[in-house]
């Protein structure tokens, strides 16, 4: 009997009991983890023997790669909520992919938060007042107390703000958040509970820039290796983490916000989307957030334990270029690029519909939005001449130019790697793919060792300094989120025009002009926006998808009848 069984060894090739062997008969099946993208093609095995012998091998090695290794019975008290991949840094001064920004936004706080409408609200600081254009003036909350019981003072916001502006400073990082504070002055302890701002110039993103989920307060003396075991004043304190497995975080009894329902949320890390499913669909995980395939929904939403909450989403998918790479430093070659995706058939398929096309970072209900930029639907045949006119024709198997996109082990990242090969190849681009586990991508592109990559802003792209973070000249990488090099001083002066005027109508100005000097030049190509969708146990209560995608649900959820 012949099993087409691609699925079914995918699946065990990424179950954390791949390396035992289950024997039946003569048969033996060995499954070796293997992340590797050759896991996406189709594969066929022969089971020899009869049909009922072939079944009874196929049940058993089943039942063995889902239970075999799940014998330990886990703490109901325990929200288990998958993740794709580890967090590279919980030190909330230097991590900003994904999973570190959702994680530190429950373990640290910053000076203020802000709301569903993005008003500003008081946090760590329970009051502020700007007695000039150059100053800024917190009034911390009374009684404060750091995950280890230490008082928050005006030292531990003068320590964490210095430590990311000032290299020199004690404690300094190396950050990509520093160019965000380089409008300060200098911070001072005015006393054990005020802390000053003196700016250089007016900010109008300092705000922004000091709220809950750009940044967290840590304790003074903090270094370098404080990402290790972070300690901050949010309402989940951190407990334990093992790189590629799992971060364990406990709620926060000292918690000067309302102290969580949940005892404990234990981040697992699965990268494999099937296997995430499985485990929702049988209960030994309670919680993901995109992080699933788009086809597994449907089976899951009628699963009567499981389910599903979607919202817009305002995480935008883009593709990035090296412009200090000799072939993508022409601009025709980025825009034949854009021209040769078909977002719209990713989005049918890949996506399942729960996406829309992308034309600014920005999302579009944002004041500074601007959707009156140059275009790049597909049209293969404007991808071919605009190679044709950057000197790039095709050689006798009809290829124009070779280049090599890297992507991490995440299988959503991969598919849409496979996709963009396939596409880039019908107008002469041979696209080679080079995956790596999380924190090595990241860290390639933080460094600028890429031609391209894709990636997702994350909240950030919700307020417009997010065009001075990615493109901007100072915020070249690693100071910064500018990791294609791209430098453009007409940029440069818009952007920092429209973050010092106090004119509503004049920034408006120059944030258009700004995003339609970005889609001309094209330093990244922005896809889509990703709706959020949540998939959950229907035992954890008080679930709500946010535009964002973040974890800031876990603060209110309870567990039903508990």
């Amino acid at each position: 009997m012949r099993i087409d069984a691609g699925l079914f060894l995918r699946f065990l090739r990424s179950h954390p009991c791949s390396k035992r062997r289950c024997k039946g008969g003569a048969r033996e099946i060995q499954s070796v983890q293997c992340r590797s993208f050759d896991s996406l093609r189709s594969l066929r095995m022969t089971i020899g023997g009869g049909t009922a012998l072939s079944l009874l091998l196929f049940g058993f090695v089943t039942l063995l790669a889902l239970a075999g290794c799940r014998s330990a019975q886990r703490d109901p008290r325990t929200v288990v909520f998958l993740i794709e991949s580890s967090p590279t840094n919980l030190d909330p001064r230097i991590g900003t992919d994904a999973q570190s920004e959702h994680i530190d936004e429950l373990l640290f706080d910053g000076l203020v938060m802000r709301d569903s409408n993005f008003q500003f609200k008081p946090a760590l600081a329970e009051s502020w007042e700007q007695p000039d254009a150059l100053t800024l003036v917190f009034h911390l909350r009374n009684g404060v107390r750091f995950h280890d019981g230490r008082l928050l003072t005006a030292r531990d916001v003068v320590w964490t703000i210095d430590s990311m502006r000032n290299a020199k400073s004690a404690g300094a990082v190396i950050t990509a958040k520093a160019n965000s504070y380089a409008s300060i002055q200098s911070v001072e302890a005015r006393d054990e509970r005020t802390v000053v701002f003196h700016m250089k110039h007016a900010d109008n993103f300092l705000l922004i820039n000091l709220s809950t989920g750009a940044m967290g307060i840590v304790p003074a003396g903090s270094g370098r290796e404080f990402w290790q075991h972070p300690v901050g004043t949010g309402p989940f304190r951190f407990l334990s983490q093992q790189i590629d497995q799992d971060v364990l975080l406990e709620r926060n009894l000292l918690s000067w916000s309302a102290v969580p329902h949940i005892a404990r949320v234990r981040f697992a890390v699965v990268p494999d989307a099937i296997t995430a499913s499985l485990e929702l669909e049988k209960g030994s995980a309670d919680v993901a957030v995109n992080s699933l395939p788009m086809d597994a929904l449907a089976a899951l939403e009628a699963r009567p334990n499981v389910a599903v909450e979607r919202t817009v989403g305002t995480q935008i998918q883009y593709l990035g270029f090296n412009l200090r790479d000799p072939l993508l430093q022409d601009v025709r070659i980025r825009q034949a690029i854009a021209c040769a995706i078909d977002r719209d058939l990713i989005i049918r398929t890949l996506q399942r519909g729960h996406a829309q096309p992308a034309l600014s970072l920005l999302p579009v209900n944002h004041w500074a939005y601007s959707g009156a930029v140059e275009r790049y639907d597909y049209n293969p045949v404007r991808a071919e001449q605009l190679l044709s006119e950057a000197g790039r024709k095709p050689d006798q198997n009809g290829v124009r130019l070779h280049l090599t996109m890297k992507t991490s082990s995440d299988e959503g990242t991969r598919l849409l790697a496979a996709v963009l090969q396939q596409q880039l190849a019908q107008v002469g681009i041979a696209l080679e793919l080079r995956s790596y586990e999380s924190a090595t991508f990241y860290a390639d592109v933080r460094r600028g060792a890429f031609q391209l990559y894709s990636l997702r802003w994350i909240g950030g792209n919700e307020q417009p300094d997010i065009f001075g973070y990615a493109f901007a000249t100072a915020s070249f990488s690693p100071a910064g989120g500018n990791r294609s090099h791209y430098s453009n001083p007409r940029l440069d002066a818009l952007l920092d025009d429209a973050a010092q005027s106090a004119d509503a109508a004049k920034r408006h100005g120059d944030y258009v002009e700004a995003q339609q000097i970005l889609a001309r030049d094209l330093p990244a190509f922005n896809l889509w926006y990703r709706d959020t969708i949540v998939v959950h146990s229907r035992r954890l209560t008080h679930i709500a998808a946010t535009p964002s995608g973040s974890f800031s649900f876990l603060e209110t959820a309870e567990w039903a009848g508990l």
